[in-house]
């Protein structure tokens, strides 16, 4: 059985992760929480951008770096929330159609995102998803630290899950798909056998075109 791969931020949903990340960093427990937290990651802003440049990891990581001093099940609590108000709101229109196709054709379908597991837990129940590999706070005595734990899944690092995930599952990448939006992404699309380039960045459209890789919208229904 193969497995199809998908990308989420820009390939399923027209948001990236920084939408959910304001969501809860503006639903504190109290109005004066929220103002310091966001005032908090108002001044890291100018690290995320030099991040976003440099290095996807990078990124995440200084992201992600918002949860700090945020319970475990304050972020679980919100996550219902999060989901329906700014993730489902932004899906494409033509995402849930297309993985229905690749479990229609028997694939397990697995979500790979940077974003964090108990958002993308939500998107894989929604779509009806097998399988998510996500990114994942670290938490002590039940509260976000800040980090992320290891591996950080963003850039090449997710095609080295795929590959791991592939192997566990008894999958022959040969036979895979993968989606994804972004040239980023290109070490994760080079390692199957089916990559595909979804609404894709000018330099994934270029390099997918070079490939014959094939080229989806699903801005749109049919």
């Amino acid at each position: 059985m193969p497995a199809s791969y998908f990308d989420v931020d820009g390939t399923l949903v027209k948001t990236n992760l920084v939408h959910p990340t304001l969501y809860y960093v503006l639903h504190q427990r109290s109005p004066f929480r929220s103002f310091l937290k966001l005032a908090e990651t108002a001044v890291r802003t100018p690290r995320l951008v030099l991040a976003e440049l440099q290095d996807r990891r990078l990124f995440n990581e200084a992201l992600f770096y918002a949860f700090e001093g945020m319970s475990q099940d304050r972020l679980h609590a919100l996550s219902d929330e999060v989901f329906d108000r700014v993730m489902k709101p932004a899906l494409f229109p033509a995402a849930k159609d297309l993985i229905a196709r690749c479990k229609g054709e028997g694939h397990e379908v697995v979500i790979v995102s940077g974003a964090l597991d108990f958002l993308m837990e939500h998107l894989r129940e929604y779509l009806g998803a097998d399988t998510v590999i996500a990114n994942r706070l670290e938490y002590k005595h039940g509260i976000a630290t800040g980090k992320l734990l290891r591996p950080v899944v963003a850039g090449p690092e997710k095609a080295k899950l795929l590959r791991e995930h592939a192997k566990e599952k008894g999958h022959d990448l040969a036979d895979c798909f993968a989606y994804s939006d972004s040239y980023s992404d290109v070490p994760m699309l080079s390692v199957v056998g089916h990559p595909a380039a979804v609404n894709p960045d000018g330099r994934l459209e270029r390099l997918a075109k070079t490939y014959g890789w094939p080229v989806l919208s699903l801005n749109k229904n049919g």
